[in-house]
């Protein structure tokens, strides 16, 4: 054994341990909006954190620690004040940001929940549908996810298309499939009034919670239906987008099937998918560990809950992809933009 080495592993997993331990820390200030009252980026004691969030000075005290600990925040000992730096404050304070954070961590929390049942599924071999998770993994991967469709998907990733944004804006009709709570249909919808826009999703509490979103915005071009993603209703699409979905499907192929039989002949495949190479050694990376940590629990799980099961996984890579929207029949398929987080592919039939 290679005492070195041992003990570098051992401070690997202080720091892992650390993360895991400051992550609850991170959703109780998201819940209780301590970071929003921080958001300014004043000073702050604990009784001045008390004051404007109303909570518990003793247990805010140690809060702050912790975030200082960790470096979310900094730490004055001079007049013992909390700073809630700017840049920390743009990620942690506001959702409507492209690098809001903490719906990643609410993910991660649904993980937790789940264990039970996710060690009996790897014992068993049997999958775990997606609607059978913790309710935080729901609400979580709208808000993780969103964040980067904030700053992608209107301004970098349609116009990466082919003719797709002029045709939005005349008035196109678009199938969001897999849309979970609809951030993604939502921000489209928002952005070409001309246009119609259906999201279908098979959780139907989902579903519901986006339709409740779509009518406190005020947005009459979009809608939202309970649908299989190989079943949607609807001819001659002129596109259909699938944001970080594919991947977990049973079967993709007969997913992008559907899909291509349901656009027009001139119709576009948006497909969103986490970023990946090819290969496994290609995503030994910090954004791979967090993607296949995530596939392992998640993504994985639910492709195994239905029939085919092909389980893509969420490191499929372009390669994989390609080869399923080919044996879709589609006969166009490029990298049309990326992301460190997502690879942008158009298909076409």
């Amino acid at each position: 054994m290679d005492e070195e080495k041992l003990h570098a592993f051992v401070g690997r997993f202080v720091g892992d341990l650390g993360a895991v331990m400051h992550a609850g820390t991170v959703l109780i200030g998201d819940r209780l909006g301590l970071y929003r009252a921080m958001g300014d980026s004043r000073p702050v004691t604990p009784a001045t954190l008390a004051e404007r969030t109303g909570c518990d000075e003793r247990y805010l005290r140690e809060w702050l620690c912790a975030q200082a600990a960790s470096g979310y925040v900094e730490y004055d000992p001079a007049d013992g004040t909390f700073t809630l730096p700017p840049e920390q404050a743009f990620t942690l304070a506001s959702e409507d940001n492209p690098v809001f954070v903490p719906g990643g961590l609410q993910v991660a929390s649904s993980v937790f929940h789940d264990l039970d049942m996710l060690t009996d599924a790897y014992r068993t071999g049997r999958g775990v549908p997606w609607g059978d998770h913790h309710v935080e993994l729901f609400a979580g991967t709208c808000r993780f996810f969103r964040a980067n469709y904030i700053g992608n998907l209107v301004g970098n990733w349609i116009p990466a298309l082919d003719g797709m944004e002029e045709r939005l804006r005349a008035g196109a009709h678009v199938a969001d499939v897999g849309c979970g709570l609809g951030s993604s249909t939502l921000l489209m919808a928002g952005a070409f009034p001309a246009s119609t826009f259906v999201g279908y999703d098979s959780h139907r509490p989902s579903v519901d919670g986006a339709a409740k979103i779509a009518a406190e915005a005020g947005l009459a071009n979009v809608r939202f239906e309970r649908a299989d993603a190989d079943d949607f209703p609807g001819r001659d699409h002129d596109m259909v987008t699938v944001f970080d979905a594919l991947h977990d499907m049973g079967d993709p192929v007969g997913v992008a099937s559907h899909i291509r039989e349901s656009l027009a002949a001139d119709g576009t495949m948006l497909l969103v998918e986490p970023y990946a190479g090819d290969r496994v050694e290609d995503n030994l990376t910090p954004v791979g560990r967090v993607f296949y940590s995530a596939s392992s629990a998640i993504c994985t799980p639910n492709s195994r809950s239905q029939p085919v099961d092909r389980a893509l996984g969420a490191q499929a890579g372009e390669a994989r992809l390609r080869d399923v929207a080919t044996e879709a029949g589609f006969t166009r398929f490029r990298r049309a933009a990326e992301t460190p987080f997502n690879l942008v592919l158009e298909a076409r039939p």
